[in-house]
Order: structure tokens, then sequence, then C-alpha cells
């Protein structure tokens, strides 16, 4: 962020269980299982409302906010200092406050400690080549890194039907892995003398 703000609790992709609610608070009861979404929806400003963005106006990833929105302090201390909140989730902890509209309720049957990538990793790559990059069926698509997130706009890029999806790492050892999620071809650059993109 902008304006460097310590200490705080860290983290933003985790699974949970609820241990209570505060005021005001009917999406969700104690018990249900959860994930923290640092891009929140409040339900009610326009970019809530539209199909084409979600990034609210009240709960939009902001990195430099370290309280919370309604009250503007921090729900963490020691020894009566705050400890500031970060992109509104700090799952780098063992508890955690965030608003209602930055939880995602899931289903109970699911496993907390699979299904926490879908609260950043799986969600962002599918979700920035299905509802972003919308490449057309039998496009060609490149994906730089083959990382978590990447894998995942790989598997999007699958699913919309793209003829080529192109892998590029500089770890060969992450390419077979790819192939699993869609992949076809892959390009090491350091296998080559000119830039990737010639």
């Amino acid at each position: 962020g902008q304006t460097p703000m310590f200490p705080r609790i860290f983290g933003h992709e985790a699974g949970g269980i609820v241990e209570s609610v505060g005021e005001g608070v009917t999406d969700l009861a104690p018990g249900d299982h959860v994930l923290p979404v640092f891009t929140g929806e409040c339900k009610e400003c326009p970019h809530c409302k539209s199909a084409e963005s979600n990034m609210c106006d009240l709960l939009r990833i902001n990195t430099d906010r370290g309280v919370m929105i309604g009250d503007g302090k921090s729900r963490f201390s020691i020894n009566g200092k705050p400890i500031y909140h970060f992109v509104g989730t700090s799952t780098f902890s063992e508890y955690t406050v965030m608003h209602v509209g930055c939880v995602a309720k899931i289903n109970p049957a699911a496993p907390l400690d699979k299904v926490c990538v879908l609260s950043c990793g799986i969600s962002t790559g599918l979700g920035a080549t299905i509802n972003v990059a919308k490449p057309p069926k039998g496009s060609t698509v490149a994906i730089f890194g083959l990382g978590a997130v990447s894998l995942a706009a790989a598997e999007g890029a699958r699913i919309a039907g793209a003829s080529r999806i192109i892998g590029i790492d500089l770890n060969a050892n992450r390419f077979e892995e790819a192939r699993k999620f869609g992949c076809t071809e892959f390009v090491n650059p350091k296998d080559h003398d000119k830039p990737v993109q010639q």
C-alpha cells in the first residue's frame, strides 16, 4: 500500500467457521462455514448491482485501510496498542474480524483446508479469464507464470474453449502439472535468446 501501517496481521486467503456475528448481521450465524473475500460486496452500490464490476464502493480492496469501516477502529491489539487489519481479512491469525460483505458462506461439507484457495487463487485466475479476458472459442492464450492463480487462469481458458493455451514459466518442472489445467504447450524463457513475445 501507499501508507505503511504496522504492526498488522497479514493474510487474505483462508477458510473458517463463524464464531459470532455483530448486531444487524442476518446473512450469517455462528457455525457457518465461510471464505474471506478481500474485495467484498455491500450489495447496494452501483458496482455491486452491475454485472460488469465487483469493485464495491464500500468494500473494494484497500491495502491502506487498517481498521473496520463501521467505526474506524481496529479489532486487534496487544498491550493496549492496536494491531491493524489487512485488506479487511487478516487471515494469518487464529481468529479474525471481518465486515459481513467480505465473507462468503459455503457448504459445510466442503473441506476448509482445500476450498480455502477459492477465496483468492482459484477465483482470481478463473474469474480473470472467464469474466474479463473472455477468450473466444478457438483462440490462443498465453499465461505468464504457472502458480496457483495462473493454473486457474489456464483452466478458465480451457473452459472458454481456447484451442492453444501457452504456459510460460522459468521453471520447467511446472509444465506437467499445468497440462492438467489445460495448457497445451510451454515456453521457458531461459531456452531462448530473444524475448518470448518474439
